[in-house]
């Protein structure tokens, strides 16, 4: 069990992602996190003593742009395939899900989300905002939480545990692609496979996107304590030395966390009854 440590949590997923399951969890939890580049499913065995990840698996979607819904029948099948491998692989029934939306889109949008999920099998889903989601994975006390998504930047002000602000505004790794294939003069997928092998190389490019990302965070959080430390979620910036970038130009304490991609799937995955 990860018990209560959410590194020991991230790293058990890691470890997990691509294996077969050790055994069929005895209280499953699922979480389905809908991205923009890609789809997760995290299946975890939920104990008095912790959270064991026992299925980690991911697909590439394309169905989401900047957190809605645009492609429902393939987010529906790239849902309903991931939850019939992981039944078969647990030999178990999963039939409650929770999933996720970026901040502040519009209800009706958010409600996609839900339905596919139902369409793909789930028979009850909790819906609960990536925000909230990362920080049940972080347990985050005093700071704030930063999720830079596909398509969005997504932003949590918390004190004592509790959320006393939530934002969200456009950007995030597509529009980092974006740049990256406008400077070498190549497809988005080819920068961002780029990005993803040769970072370093990458890194001086990105850094005005970067700095567009930090804009966005500055605006979502003026006027709260600038000691709160910042904790990146997210893969869209799994570049070594994006975090540095953010701190130098906010001139606030970036904390990034290993395997970020997974922080919100997790957390997402814990919100579920």
């Amino acid at each position: 069990m990860a018990g209560g440590d959410p590194h020991a949590l991230l790293a058990a997923a890691a470890d997990q992602m691509g294996k077969p399951p050790e055994g069929t969890p005895r209280r499953p939890r699922v979480g389905v996190d809908l991205g923009t580049a890609s789809c997760v499913l995290v299946v975890l065995d939920s104990s008095d003593e912790g959270d064991c990840p026992v299925w980690v698996e991911s697909a590439g979607s394309g169905a989401l742009q900047d957190g809605v819904v645009v492609d429902f029948a393939r987010a529906v099948a790239t849902v309903r395939a991931l939850r019939d491998r992981a039944v078969d692989a647990l030999g178990t029934e999963l039939s409650t899900a929770a999933t996720a939306y970026p901040p502040c889109i519009p209800v009706a949008d958010a409600r996609a989300c839900t339905y596919v999920c139902e369409t793909a099998g789930f028979e009850d889903v909790t819906l609960v905002d990536e925000v909230t989601a990362a920080q049940r994975t972080l347990e985050i006390t005093d700071g704030v939480v930063v999720d830079v998504g596909g398509g969005s930047t997504g932003v949590g002000v918390f004190r004592d545990g509790r959320l006393e602000r939530l934002d969200d505004r456009p950007g995030g790794g597509h529009h980092l692609d974006l740049v990256l294939a406008g400077a070498l003069g190549v497809e988005t997928g080819e920068a961002e496979r780029f990005k993803r092998e040769r970072p370093t190389d990458a890194l001086p490019i990105l850094t005005p996107g970067l700095h567009r990302i930090a804009e966005s965070i500055r605006a979502m959080t003026r006027g709260t304590d600038a000691d709160l430390p910042l904790h990146l979620a997210g893969g869209a910036l799994m570049i070594p030395r994006a975090g540095d970038v953010l701190a130098q130009y906010l001139q606030r304490t970036v904390v990034t966390h290993p395997h970020a991609l997974l922080i919100t799937p997790l957390g997402i995955a814990r919100s579920a009854p």
